[in-house]
């Protein structure tokens, strides 16, 4: 499929990278492609950023039939720029949109699509260390109709942003806090998926913990209430004696790719690497003995985020001292450093611009 280009006839100033905040500015261009049953995906096109047409009976309003993606684009030392996996988001894409019965994607276009508008607005990335170009695509239904079905026509669009740390900070160990009266999501809902309605869901608790002081949510499931799932925008890991634990994907947890690219890491340097289940009782049983050594969340966002402090039922634990463990720092190191072309990309994770 044919993508036109339509350039900005008024480019915007860019923000000093020391004024980036994430998520609130965004580049001159955008992707925009349509789907209909008798068209399907057609008229992709690349135009200047601008407000969306839309009826106030759109579904999406009514009935939540919206997903997203999240991923980023780094300037390297020899101003070239970098994609880190953009196929994986295209295909965790498509597995939202087969959840929420939205059409999938061509997973060739969805790639070229951002490949394409990442080039053109090339100079909106960011050159400072820890910065990049965030990139959300997303795809939301459009037919204006008032009634619980599929809608028949959708949107995909992809916008783009300079940002800069996701969390104030930054690689710092952060505190969270452990949910034990909201739920996220359960086993056979949309927890996997990456749908605007799991991230409305976690606003409550969000708020009420950033009130007690803490920067994030640790989830547990939707039923028992003891199984570890995930933090409100990351997957989780622990270190307890030798063994690498991340909750195991059982349905209601987002598989995340900075997570799968932490697994292929640690497998690959030798560690005692399990994905399975873990209860927030076995965590702090580990910290009682001696055994809990480190924390860490793994996000597009942040991409390694140390857990410092956790409170679960009133009950608070300082993980390693409240500093950053050896492995997170070393994941950290190892993932930035791929992504921004000053280490070996050994796994073929970057796509070069």
């Amino acid at each position: 499929m044919t993508i036109s280009v339509e350039k900005s006839k008024n480019p915007k100033q860019k923000p000093a990278s020391e004024h980036l905040v994430f998520g609130s500015t965004f580049s001159d261009h955008m992707f925009v492609c349509d789907y209909a049953p008798d068209k399907g995906w057609h008229n992709s096109r690349i135009i200047p950023y601008q407000n969306l047409p839309i009826s106030p009976a759109l579904m999406t309003f009514h009935y939540g039939q919206s997903i997203f993606e999240g991923l980023k684009a780094y300037k390297t030392t020899d101003k070239k720029v970098n994609l880190f996996r953009p196929l994986e988001n295209i295909r965790r894409l498509n597995t939202s949109c087969q959840r929420l019965c939205i059409p999938t994607i061509d997973e060739a276009l969805g790639v070229e699509a951002i490949r394409k508008l990442v080039d053109i607005d090339r100079d909106w990335v960011p050159e400072e260390p820890d910065t990049s170009l965030y990139i959300r695509p997303f795809v939301f239904a459009t037919d204006p109709y008032l009634g619980v079905r599929p809608s028949d026509t959708y949107s995909f669009v992809i916008i783009t942003g300079p940002v800069g740390a996701y969390y104030k900070e930054g690689i710092n160990p952060v505190k969270i806090y452990v949910e034990a009266n909201y739920v996220r999501a359960v086993v056979g809902g949309l927890g996997e998926a990456k749908a605007s309605a799991n991230y409305a869901a976690s606003l409550k608790a969000q708020e009420e913990a950033k009130k007690k002081g803490f920067t994030q949510v640790l989830w547990l499931d939707g039923v028992e209430k003891k199984y570890i799932e995930e933090v409100g925008t990351m997957n989780v890991f622990f270190i307890i004696g030798d063994e690498v634990i991340t909750p195991k994907l059982t349905g209601s947890i987002l598989p995340g790719i900075t997570r799968k690219s932490s697994i292929e890491l640690l497998k690959s340097w030798g560690y005692n690497m399990n994905e399975r289940r873990i209860t927030i009782d076995e965590v702090y049983q580990a910290h009682e003995k001696g055994l809990l050594k480190e924390i860490f969340g793994t996000g597009t966002a942040a991409v390694i985020s140390p857990v410092g402090e956790l409170n679960w039922n009133g009950r608070s634990i300082t993980v390693n001292d409240n500093k950053i463990g050896a492995v997170s720092q070393r994941l950290y190191d190892t993932m930035t450093g791929i992504q921004y072309g000053n280490l070996a990309d050994t796994f073929n994770w970057i796509e070069t611009i």
